[in-house]
């Protein structure tokens, strides 16, 4: 019985670091979008955004993989397996629109 709360807790505390943010975004972006006057500033701004596309795609990648593990063995999980699953499947949903979003922000700012 204390292995089991002991290996709950432990996921619980791996989930919650790898959903933590790590680092805050390097610029206002709200303040440098609205001074972007440039090509060179809409091109920064681009930039950032494809970056921050990259770090969306790896952390859905991440949740992929997580998710695969859970569902090849769920029977380790016990009755957390299907909530675990649904929590990977949701994050990954999520990080991939903002991902794409992120793009679409980029391919905006290289058209202005």
């Amino acid at each position: 019985m204390k292995i089991k709360l002991l290996i709950t807790l432990l996921l619980a505390v791996g989930l919650a670091s790898a959903c933590s943010e790590m680092s805050p975004h390097p610029m206002d972006m709200s303040q440098a979008v609205q001074n972007a006057e440039t090509k060179a500033d809409h091109e920064a701004l681009a930039k950032h955004y494809e970056e921050v596309a990259k770090e969306m795609q790896l952390k859905a990648d991440e949740h992929k993989k997580l998710l695969s593990k859970y569902e090849a063995k769920s029977y380790l999980y016990g009755k957390q397996a299907d909530n675990l699953k649904a929590h990977c499947r949701r994050l990954i949903n999520v990080y991939e629109k903002a991902a794409e979003e992120n793009l679409e922000m980029a391919r905006l700012h290289r058209q202005m």
